[in-house]
């Protein structure tokens, strides 16, 4: 087959990684147009996988919508010139446009259940919509699947990582004492709009009780005040996992980093509305713990750090125990959806749409 991905973000990277190195392995034939967003290009040429890069990720809604003219346009052309089978992303705004336009099925797994304005610019457009089966979002009426869990589960799934003491420590882990990762995101994503997370003080404050305890680490899409500077995480993109599986707790006001920490089986404080699907299951699920904004950081810490690490480990293989290999899946969509849209032309035999 040729199957061209759509990875825009970092973590759509990891996503499809798998799924891009199986299908290559077995002979199929991939192309991946990708985006400058974070380190979204750094990640795939660390991973060794050759891709053409159309944009830049635009600021504010104006630069968002700017750049998805200047994509759709850019990734048309690419299409043209590769003829792919299928088209395959994480979210799939522009996959879903030129997929009409050039009469080519497009196929997106999403997790984002607040993102009104790309599911309104994607949805109507998307030839399959694959969702967590715990989904709060608006469907693709007739063209909707669901999956069980969390998307973290097709790179973190026990089958596709094994955690790295030596990668671990190559990040920065300190095996000597506790270790802790505080995650900052930068909020300027499209399903982040109105949305927010640690203000000054509380992050402060979230460092110094931390770093009471144990080594630091802060993952930051922004800046950092010079002060904070030498606790951020400046190893290689591919050991960050790594160095989180590694740690005593995570903080995090990402619900990605939080998921990924779930995953891996460390315990984890979570900053945000819970209003996404997925989230709300692993919060009921207990395999982490809300943090009010007004909340005494210090005691919340404390409150994790205290419950048992048995009864925490009861409760993660509990919810891993429920979660899918989404790249199994993934590829395995992947397949049926060619398979069926697929002709055999009359004439020739050969496989046409």
């Amino acid at each position: 087959m040729r199957i061209l991905f759509e990875v825009v973000h970092p973590a759509h990277v990891l996503f499809f990684c798998h799924t891009m190195r199986l299908l290559q392995q077995r002979g199929d034939d991939i192309r991946i147009v990708s985006r400058h967003k974070d380190v979204t290009t750094d990640l795939l040429d660390e991973l060794g996988f050759e891709h053409i890069p159309l944009t830049q990720a635009g600021k504010g809604l104006a630069g968002q919508a700017g750049e998805l003219l200047v994509r759709d346009w850019r990734l048309l052309t690419v299409v043209r010139e590769f003829r792919p089978d299928i088209l395959v992303g994480n979210g799939g705004v522009a996959i879903s446009h030129v997929g009409k336009l050039a009469g080519i099925p497009s196929l997106s797994l999403y997790d984002a259940d607040r993102a009104p304005l790309q599911m309104a610019l994607t949805i109507p457009f998307i030839d399959e919509w694959h969702v967590p089966a715990r989904w709060n979002g608006p469907i693709a009426k007739g063209r909707t699947h669901h999956f069980p869990g969390c998307k973290q589960y097709a790179y973190l799934h026990p089958d596709r990582f094994e955690p790295d003491a030596e990668a671990a420590q190559r990040a920065g882990w300190d095996p000597q004492q506790d270790n802790f990762l505080l995650r900052i995101v930068a909020w300027q994503a499209n399903h982040d709009h109105g949305r927010s997370g640690f203000n000054t003080e509380q992050r402060d404050a979230l460092v110094a009780e931390l770093r009471q305890r144990g080594r630091v680490h802060i993952s930051a899409e922004g800046d950092l005040p010079p002060e904070l500077e030498p606790l951020r995480f400046r190893g290689r993109v591919t050991d960050f996992h790594h160095l989180l599986a590694h740690c005593r707790l995570c903080v995090s006001e990402s619900c990605t980093v939080a998921s990924e920490a779930t995953a891996l089986a460390v315990p984890t404080l979570l900053q945000t509305e819970f209003d996404l699907g997925y989230v709300t299951e692993q919060f009921e699920a207990g395999v982490f713990f809300p943090l009010d904004r007004d909340a005494d950081c210090a005691a919340a810490i404390d409150g994790v750090l205290a419950l048992p690490q048995d009864e925490i480990d009861r409760r993660m293989r509990a919810y891993a125990a429920r979660q899918l290999d989404l790249t199994s899946y993934t590829i395995a969509a992947i397949d049926r959806m060619v398979e069926e849209r697929r002709v055999p032309s009359a004439a020739s035999g050969a496989a046409t749409w």
